[in-house]
């Protein structure tokens, strides 16, 4: 084809198809059609949802699967709803009620099935598994803050699931988890409950309208945030409760724990709670090396029982006053 010279004398070619860039960090290209070896590609704007951009700015399918982190994250999220219900089940309960175990199971039964039909719904439908996009960075969560404006006037909306489906899976699962929770609960407590009062015996279905749209409020703002956070949330509030639960029970020896069948279910379910923290934060890549961590799961409770007796209250002022 015909030239033209440069300043330096080199030869340019005269007419070269290029394409405008696609600015923003999560704008791209849609395949419209495949010919061959040959890709013709649509405007710059947002992916379709399913989709992320590639290295090149194209719009690609996202066709992995989630990894071990990304299973334990929506294992996290999938526990909150699940540990509150239990905390507000057992708070509304008082001591007079034996309806607090049979409303406990139910609740385990609503969250497992929720999540078992979340998983379905989800994309491949019919499956247990899901195909998803990898998480690269934590703007990949935040995509709505990405929107450029090349001409400070216009802003190109390019806002898209960037980590499929991680995002809007939780909602789904929540969604699922109230509207089981509204079918089953109600039926059951007006049944069992009858050692509690008329007012009392629904507050623990009332909690639960109040804590699920907090839940969504701190998925939808902080979901990449907890992406990150959420092994050291765990092993930091599973702490927190364990030794406020063992001093407002009075726990100081083994023995106190052995006195009541609750007091072990709670410690166990802690130290559940500790060894998913310790999985989360090593992930398991080298087993030799992570699984002896696991040992570390009793310290704490270990930790408590021998030392509480030295930490009394009563005692630290008794030996106080008689220092002076």
């Amino acid at each position: 084809g015909p030239e033209r010279r440069g300043n330096a004398g080199c030869a340019l070619p005269a007419a070269v198809d290029i394409q405008p860039a696609c600015l923003g960090l999560y704008c791209g290209r849609t395949v419209l059609s495949v010919n061959g070896s040959v890709e013709t590609y649509g405007d710059c704007g947002v992916c379709p949802r399913g989709q992320r951009t590639d290295d090149n700015k194209i719009c690609r399918e996202c066709m992995g699967s989630p990894d071990r982190y990304d299973w334990l994250y929506l294992g996290f999220m999938a526990m909150l709803p699940l540990v509150l219900h239990w905390f507000f089940i057992e708070w509304y309960s008082g001591k007079k009620s034996s309806s607090a175990l049979l409303q406990h199971v139910t609740a385990l039964f609503e969250c497992s099935i929720a999540a078992i039909v979340t998983l379905l719904v989800s994309d491949p439908v019919g499956s247990l598994h899901i195909r998803s996009c990898r998480v690269k960075k934590l703007s990949d969560w935040y995509t709505m803050l990405y929107n450029p404006s090349p001409d400070y006037i216009t802003t190109v909306h390019c806002t898209h699931e960037a980590v499929y489906p991680l995002y809007t899976i939780v909602f789904i699962y929540y969604a699922f988890c109230l509207v089981l929770m509204m079918l089953l609960r109600p039926l059951l407590v007006k049944k069992i409950a009858c050692g509690l009062g008329k007012s009392d015996r629904f507050k623990s279905i009332y909690a639960a309208l109040y804590f699920f749209p907090i839940l969504t409020v701190l998925q939808a703002v902080g979901g990449g945030l907890l992406y990150y956070a959420f092994p050291y949330i765990i092993l930091v509030l599973s702490l927190v409760t364990l030794a406020v639960y063992m001093s407002a029970s009075e726990v100081e020896s083994f023995k106190d724990l052995l006195v009541r069948k609750k007091r072990l279910v709670v410690l166990f379910s802690h130290w559940l709670l500790h060894a998913y923290g310790i999985i989360s934060i090593s992930k398991l890549d080298k087993l030799e090396q992570d699984l002896p961590l696991l040992a570390l799961v009793p310290a704490p409770a270990l930790f408590y029982l021998l030392t509480a007796k030295y930490t009394e209250p009563s005692r630290i002022l008794s030996e106080g006053g008689n220092g002076h």
